[in-house]
């Protein structure tokens, strides 16, 4: 799935074609399992600027409605300047940027994005049922250890990938996070120390900047950014989908399951 690092690198490449004039939207004949409420009066409107919260895509449009974006298990969008006709695309946005005819495609093989057109207020509301996003100023320590004691009797792993607490984590990056938090991804968040927490907190920005700085993280088959191009943050993974540890460098990486979802920890430098 697309995390915080994958949807922020298509967020910049997409608003280097903004402002978009719409002149069509189509849709395919299975689009409607994305789109949740009607792609309407969008000819001649502007694409003024995209924005991200978390995972979620936020298109800001020129007459004050937003379209929300959210990528799923694998969404992508992809930009050109003919048409998309790539296999799965669902959305083709045609318009002009500068003078130029571009295509903005929404592509999804396995159609588990989700896709809004929302008013201010709705738009709103939809975007405060995500917590504080990862890259914010406000996502402090104090915040984060607060979040995270919300549930004491969770499991660490299973915080960290609460989308109301935590904007833009994944299972790659709370594996991962606890990693380099030398903490183990099955402990009860109450039985965290102070010093563990602070781990923890740090790590989220090796983990979350390392994977933006590579245009984010692509694993067998999966993401791809609005050219086409895998993602080089697989250079940075320490324990997520390696046989041995990437930090003592000696330690084979043991895989679980947690609330359903692939986990992987190295039992030596993980506590």
């Amino acid at each position: 799935m697309p995390e915080l690092p994958e949807v922020n690198t298509i967020k910049n490449q997409l608003n280097e074609v903004t402002p978009f004039v719409i002149t069509s939207c189509t849709l395919s004949k299975v689009a409607d399992s994305i789109v949740h409420t009607k792609m309407d009066k969008l000819r001649g409107k502007t694409i003024l600027e995209v924005s991200r919260r978390g995972k979620m895509l936020d298109f800001i449009l020129s007459d004050g409605r937003h379209l929300l974006s959210h990528l799923g298990m694998s969404g992508g969008y992809r930009i050109s300047e003919t048409k998309v006709t790539e296999k799965h695309t669902h959305i083709q946005f045609k318009g002009t940027h500068e003078g130029q005819e571009v295509f903005i495609a929404y592509v999804d093989p396995r159609r588990f994005g989700h896709m809004y057109l929302y008013n201010q207020e709705d738009a709103q509301k939809k975007l405060n049922e995500l917590g504080i996003d990862l890259k914010s100023p406000d996502f402090t320590y104090d915040y984060f250890k607060k979040s995270l004691l919300k549930y004491p009797h969770r499991l660490l792993k299973v915080t960290l990938m609460d989308q109301s607490l935590f904007a833009g984590t994944g299972n790659y990056i709370c594996s991962e996070i606890c990693a380099r938090g030398f903490v183990l991804p099955g402990r009860l968040v109450s039985s965290l120390k102070e010093r563990e927490i602070k781990k923890l907190y740090t790590a989220i920005f090796t983990v979350i900047d390392g994977a933006t700085e590579t245009g984010g993280t692509t694993f067998a088959g999966g993401y791809a950014d609005t050219t086409g191009s895998k993602g080089g943050g697989v250079q940075h993974l320490v324990v997520f989908y390696q046989k041995i540890c990437q930090q003592c460098n000696k330690t084979e990486v043991v895989k679980t399951t947690l609330a359903q979802r692939g986990t992987y920890h190295c039992p030596k430098c993980q506590k």
